[in-house]
């Protein structure tokens, strides 16, 4: 006895349940997309809110943001506590919305702008404690270093030496 021909959509179903399977998986591919763009949203909105939150910061303490390290070490303590602690919100600001906005390059070049009167601090908080720079993700670290290599920036003087 011959078997009889068997269609290849006969041996995997119906017309109507390929097409049921397709939509189903384009609807799962859908939901997929869907889920990474509101992720990527929320991200951006975080970073957002941490970036205008360092603005805020930085509007009330104008005297961190184009600091005179000299003059804030020979103030009350509390001043360089003041200043360290406003220095590691702006790191983190920077590294959240560079990460958010990988390519947006005016995020970047804000943070560059930012950093480089903070390098000197930075080269002597490192010098001091090594660790401290260790709780920023390897990216800010090698942006801190690299943005100290063009500035000149070493140890032990740790001073600005280009412009």
């Amino acid at each position: 006895m011959s078997q009889p021909y068997v269609h290849w959509w006969q041996k995997y179903g119906t017309a109507g349940q390929i097409a049921q399977a397709a939509v189903a998986l384009l609807g799962f591919a859908a939901i997929l997309l869907q889920v990474n763009v509101l992720g990527r949203n929320a991200h951006e909105a975080g970073a957002r809110q941490i970036y205008q939150a360092y603005n805020d910061l930085e509007f009330k303490n104008p005297q961190y943001s184009k600091p005179d390290l000299d003059k804030i070490k020979a103030g009350p303590p509390n001043d360089l506590v003041q200043y360290e602690t406003y220095v590691s919100y702006f790191l983190y600001a920077c590294e959240e919305a560079i990460g958010a906005f990988v390519n947006k390059r005016e995020w970047q070049a804000t943070c560059d702008y930012d950093l480089k009167g903070h390098l000197p601090f930075l080269c002597e908080k490192n010098a001091a404690e090594p660790a401290y720079l260790t709780t920023y993700s390897a990216t800010t670290q090698q942006w801190i270093a690299s943005e100290m290599q063009k500035a000149g920036v070493t140890a032990p003087d740790c001073k600005l030496r280009k412009t």
